[in-house]
């Protein structure tokens, strides 16, 4: 079966904390396998995405500090895809059908600073959601919708101690096991 793995390039721990953990909160929720968050290791968002999976659930693959350029050399090496999400790409609806197809490993760079050239010459794939600057943290999220094509919002995740019952009005959580 196909792995999904969401790369985080640039963190900067003095600023990205929130949105870093957002990026990994969505990978996990719309169904991605794994998060790597490249080239430095942030204690304070890896604890965060392991509380969550310890509440919410799941089995998402974590790694942090790993070298970003080597782990992509690696996946291709490996025979996987690389999608780029950046604003300069080509437009999602024009290759995710492709994408979809296409049953090999799947590495979705999400980058942070100012992305390197690198990032754009080995992907498979630099896929924009759209032509105009927005965050990363939403970009994934359309992306993977996409390529899931909303069946990742009825994901059901294991060992799960609570869980959201869904409510017109307020907010109801029940805990399971």
């Amino acid at each position: 079966m196909r792995k999904i793995y969401v790369l985080r390039y640039g963190h900067r721990p003095e600023r990205d904390k929130r949105i870093t953990t957002h990026v990994a909160l969505v990978a996990r929720a719309f169904g991605a396998n794994g998060f790597i968050l490249s080239d430095v290791v942030d204690e304070s968002v890896y604890k965060s995405i392991v509380k969550v999976l310890e509440l919410w659930g799941g089995d998402l693959h974590v790694e942090m500090g790993v070298d970003s350029e080597n782990y992509c050399v690696l996946w291709k090496r490996n025979n996987g895809v690389i999608v780029h999400l950046t604003m300069y790409g080509v437009h999602v609806d024009d290759v995710i059908e492709e994408i979809r197809r296409d049953s090999r490993d799947l590495l979705i760079v999400v980058g942070a600073k100012k992305v390197p050239r690198f990032f754009y010459e080995i992907a498979d794939y630099n896929i924009a959601i759209g032509h105009q600057p927005h965050s990363e943290v939403a970009a994934l999220a359309v992306f993977l919708d996409r390529l899931f094509m909303g069946k990742e919002l009825y994901l059901k995740f294991p060992n799960a101690r609570i869980e959201v019952i869904p409510s017109p009005r307020g907010k109801k959580v029940r805990r399971v096991n």
